[in-house]
């Protein structure tokens, strides 16, 4: 199992930037594929963007292609979500999520990082 912590979430208008972290500790993280997710209130929790264990896959839901950018550090058990023009339809609460390479269901969650988008 590995233990997931958010970060880097706040307040930002439109058309501007935030970078969120999703710091792993426990076991070896890069055994895991990682997930963003997000959820806005009184909607449900939608996929944002994957990463393989080894960086060689990604994929982004059609709404943030070319403005969201997933990466991560194994070496520093980072994933990051770079975020450029936020819209304020990018409010959401945003988690990260891990699954071991080659299932299907995501294990383990953080506690999710606020993102609002001023118009």
């Amino acid at each position: 199992q590995v233990e997931l912590v958010e970060s880097g979430g706040g307040l930002v208008t439109a058309g501007g930037s935030l970078r969120l972290s999703c710091s792993a500790s426990g076991q070896t993280f890069n055994d895991y594929d990682v997930g963003w997710f997000r959820q806005a209130p009184g909607k449900k929790r939608e996929f944002v963007a994957f990463i393989s264990k080894s960086s060689i896959t990604s994929n982004y839901v059609d709404s943030v292609k070319g403005r969201f950018t997933i990466s991560r550090d194994n070496a520093k058990n980072t994933v990051y979500l770079q975020m450029n023009s936020l819209k304020p339809e990018d409010t959401a609460v945003y988690s990260c999520a891990a699954k071991l390479f080659g299932t299907t269901l995501y294990s383990n969650w953080g506690q999710g990082t606020q993102v609002t988008v001023s118009s």
